[in-house]
């Protein structure tokens, strides 16, 4: 097993680590995200906050079953209009989704940290503004019927590596960061700790 260890099932974030041609094992967290969040939905917590308490949950969480692995958590949390809002379960929550998104500003927090030892050793959150330009009902419709049930994996019901980026108007920050993964900040700290050639 590498000693890199992505604690995340997501497939895209895979891919953008595979895309640094790093090796690494992935591994997904046992944690339920939902009673994580629970105590959290109670309290004062910022959406950057929670990204990053969830996303250290999970390194810590893989680093505990793998110990002597350099664990990478991560975690993206969608605030819009003072709430966090979480994966739809069906296509009509989908649809009711980008009709509230259409033509508004929502923000992507996304966290990553690195964990050893069951110790977090690093953490950093990027947020991203994401513009939505005004959609009707009708192509809300039909955009949802191409893409599929694919975009329940997504909170903000699209991905924007897809099809997705027709949705938009205007985008600040990174594409690594807006698909799940600081990537950047990310490799620099690698780099700074000397996991990988500077």
């Amino acid at each position: 097993m590498s000693d890199l260890i992505l604690a995340s099932a997501s497939r895209h974030r895979a891919q953008l680590l595979e895309s640094t041609g790093l090796s690494f094992a992935q591994i997904a967290s046992n944690l339920d995200e939902r009673a994580l969040e629970a105590p959290l939905d109670d309290a004062d917590v910022s959406p950057e906050d929670r990204a990053q308490i969830l996303a250290e949950a999970k390194g810590l969480d893989v680093s505990a079953q793998k110990p002597h692995h350099l664990v990478i958590g991560c975690d993206q949390i969608l605030s819009f209009e003072n709430q966090v809002l979480h994966k739809c379960a069906d296509m009509e929550g989908a649809r009711r989704r980008l009709l509230a998104l259409s033509g508004n500003t929502h923000y992507l927090h996304s966290a990553v940290t690195l964990s050893k030892n069951n110790q977090t050793l690093w953490r950093h959150v990027t947020t991203c503004e994401m513009k939505m330009r005004p959609l009707s009902p009708g192509f809300i419709g039909r955009h949802l019927s191409d893409v599929g049930d694919a975009v329940l994996s997504s909170v903000g019901a699209y991905q924007i590596e897809g099809p997705g980026i027709q949705l938009f108007e205007a985008i600040e920050g990174d594409m690594f960061s807006i698909i799940g993964l600081p990537l950047l900040p990310l490799l620099e700290q690698l780099r700074q700790m000397e996991v990988i050639d500077g």
